[in-house]
């Protein structure tokens, strides 16, 4: 009897991932050559992510638009991408038959922390953007009430970040050249 393989084949590893959101309804994404999953946000997650959104759509330039459960494509791996928690992307996505979304086409990822994160997710999924040359990552941590604006990475690292904390507005420059308010983000773990 010959046992099924235990580790995914080299170039079958998208297949493995939508198998696997099928079965379980988990979110995966492959970073790196790794699978890497999670459960749907809910709650206070998702909150932050429709608040979000909300704001950016009100503001947004014409040509774009605020796109939840869209997958961004490492150029040159089929097999590799990363699901953020909202993307902006020229509004031309709605009419797009592609599964995963051209990185040059991002305006701004935003990746919310789930309660669960570990440091080292976080770092290696930041990585994942600058190596994708995405050239806006927001991160929002709502466990401790802070955010990170990273921007333009070079050699597949961002520079330093903007920081800040919850109650700062976040400055977003073009072509999206608006402000988000983050005084109205949840945080984890309070009223």
């Amino acid at each position: 009897m010959t046992l099924p393989a235990m580790h995914p084949r080299p170039g079958n590893l998208r297949e493995v991932a939508e198998q696997i959101e099928r079965a379980t309804g988990l979110q995966v994404e492959i970073l790196g050559g790794a699978l890497v999953m999670s459960p749907t946000p809910r709650g206070k997650h998702a909150g932050s992510i429709r608040r979000l959104r909300h704001q950016l759509e009100a503001s947004m330039p014409s040509g774009l638009a605020a796109y939840e459960v869209t997958s961004i494509a490492m150029p040159d791996d089929s097999d590799d991408y990363c699901t953020p928690d909202l993307v902006v992307l020229p509004d031309s996505w709605d009419t797009d038959d592609d599964w995963l979304a051209d990185p040059t086409d991002v305006e701004l990822a935003v990746e919310v922390i789930s309660k669960s994160e570990k440091a080292t997710q976080i770092t290696g999924k930041n990585g994942w953007y600058a190596a994708a040359r995405i050239r806006l990552l927001l991160v929002i941590d709502p466990r401790v009430g802070r955010w990170a604006l990273y921007r333009d990475p070079v050699d597949g690292t961002y520079p330093d970040p903007v920081e800040g904390d919850y109650g700062d507005r976040i400055s977003l420059p073009l072509p999206l050249s608006l402000s988000v308010d983050t005084a109205c983000l949840p945080w984890y773990d309070r009223e």
